[in-house]
């Protein structure tokens, strides 16, 4: 039962570790000086630990659904929207923090820009301290602002280093008729997650790449296997 609670092996060599790491604390950075150079210094802070989170996901795993860059822009700007609508109309309560992270979270995948530290912001901004409760409404501009000065820096560190963001939609496979008639299939994969009912951040076309991938993988090993036994 122990073996259940290891975590599994990350598939990252160090040097993209690394590369992440130094991403993070750059963009994050430059969102937060950004964001003091126009609405000061106490609202930037005010939005760094959403930023810090979001920024694990825009240079850690920029390749996931939930890093694009509608997902963190739109996501901020539900979760701040919902928030001080809640609080205007039920004041700056735990429970009504609590409520603003949830019809948020439903917003978000309405609009589909789900991206998990906007939970954050919606909490934050619902039990947020004098100064930011003081600028009412504008208290949107240091959110957003931050957001879309991360998604910069995103957009330039990520492509610099080699890495694509944002993630560019899939290409289809080409339409080859299965040899097998219980192949694996892109709609057959698209079924699957369907029934799964769960958020998932993972596309049909990803899935699929990665099979072929496995298959390409496997057909050669077989062959090595094959002239390694002849030789």
């Amino acid at each position: 039962m122990l073996a259940r609670w290891l975590p599994a092996a990350v598939n990252t060599r160090p040097t993209e570790w690394s590369r992440a790491a130094i991403g993070m604390a750059l963009g994050t950075l430059v969102s937060v000086w950004v964001c003091s150079q126009v609405f000061g210094i106490q609202a930037a802070y005010h939005v760094m630990g959403p930023l810090g989170a979001s920024a694990v996901l825009l240079f850690a795993v920029s390749s996931g659904a939930l890093a694009q860059p509608w997902s963190i822009v739109g996501g901020y700007l539900c979760a701040g929207t919902v928030a001080l609508l809640v609080a205007h109309v039920l004041g700056r309560t735990l429970g009504s923090a609590c409520l603003a992270a949830g019809m948020a979270l439903i917003l978000m995948c309405w609009l589909r820009c789900l991206h998990p530290p906007a939970g954050a912001v919606a909490l934050t901004m619902v039990l947020a301290d004098p100064a930011t409760v003081a600028m009412d409404w504008t208290a949107l501009g240091p959110v957003m602002l931050s957001a879309a000065s991360l998604v910069a820096c995103a957009l330039a560190y990520n492509n610099l280093t080699r890495i694509h963001y944002p993630k560019r939609p899939a290409e289809p496979a080409p339409a080859v008729a299965p040899v097998d008639a219980q192949a694996i299939t892109a709609d057959d994969l698209k079924r699957a997650l369907a029934d799964m009912e769960a958020f998932i951040d993972v596309t049909p076309e990803d899935l699929e790449q990665l099979i072929h991938a496995s298959e390409l993988h496997a057909k050669r090993r077989s062959i090595g296997e094959v002239l390694g036994a002849k030789a």
